[in-house]
């Protein structure tokens, strides 16, 4: 059995993780923006819980260069793992899922990620974008009924209104916002989107997963709302117009 290289083993080391080899199984396009990569390797090591990512090492003659993506789902019985990809740009991580071969291996580092389902909240909202699907669905799964699940999501194309295997007794309400053309790092669609969603009563948490700054705003937002600060998890997937660390995260002091 291949063994993950001396970077991947000591990433692990650092960030009190696991390190294994994965190998490409299957491809399918999902959606003109999604891609979904299914790997099979250890997932009870790897995986975590719903929300959780793993880092995966997208180039191998750069032992540095990775990028981190929530794991979408998981079968034990087949040992694979299945992450959904945005394609819609020109980056390493994009190339990779596209073009990695059948059969071909590939370092992951997991399960990394601090954002859990909050067990305590009455209903749980979902904002951001198109690539935040993964681990938006991933964590709606989960939920426990009764509860309720919103999600207001920017999408570049209809087509990219997938929707979540959840439980028939799960209250579910969805906001698809469309684009229209506006920079990734524009939040008024999002706000736009938000301001109109009556939130329930009771207690609720809010999971922000987007560009920076929109990130940034939709917390503000949120803030504005009543929420408490603890009940808005929020992370920024990457920077408009500045690539990400090698590590698959964006600058956030620039």
């Amino acid at each position: 059995m291949t063994s993950p290289l001396d970077s991947s083993l000591q990433l692990a080391e650092r960030t009190g993780a696991h390190a294994r080899v994965a190998t490409v199984v299957a491809r399918e396009h999902l959606s003109p923006s999604l891609v979904q990569v299914t790997l099979e390797g250890d997932v009870e090591a790897l995986a975590g819980q719903p929300g959780q990512d793993v880092m995966v090492l997208v180039d191998s003659s750069k032992p540095s260069l990775r990028r981190r993506y929530s794991v979408r789902r998981t079968n034990v019985e087949s040992q694979t793992l299945d992450l959904w990809i945005q394609t819609t740009h020109d980056g390493p991580g994009a190339a990779w899922a596209l073009d990695a071969p059948f059969g071909s291996t590939v370092d992951l580092v997991g399960p990394r990620g601090k954002i859990f389902l909050d067990p305590m909240a009455d209903w749980h909202l979902f904002v951001g974008g198109v690539s935040a699907l993964g681990a938006f669905y991933s964590l709606a799964e989960s939920i426990e009924t009764p509860g309720r699940a919103l999600f207001v999501v920017e999408l570049d194309d209809p087509a990219d209104a997938l929707t979540p295997s959840v439980d028939s007794e799960l209250g579910v309400t969805g906001v698809f916002v469309d684009r229209a053309e506006r920079e990734q790092r524009d939040p008024a669609g999002l706000l736009a989107a938000l301001s109109s969603l009556d939130l329930p009563p009771d207690e609720g948490h809010a999971y922000v997963f987007a560009e920076f700054y929109v990130t940034r705003a939709l917390r503000t937002a949120l803030l504005d709302r009543g929420l408490a600060e603890s009940a808005i998890s929020h992370k920024a997937y990457f920077r408009s117009g500045i690539a990400n660390r090698e590590q698959g995260e964006p600058i956030k002091d620039a």
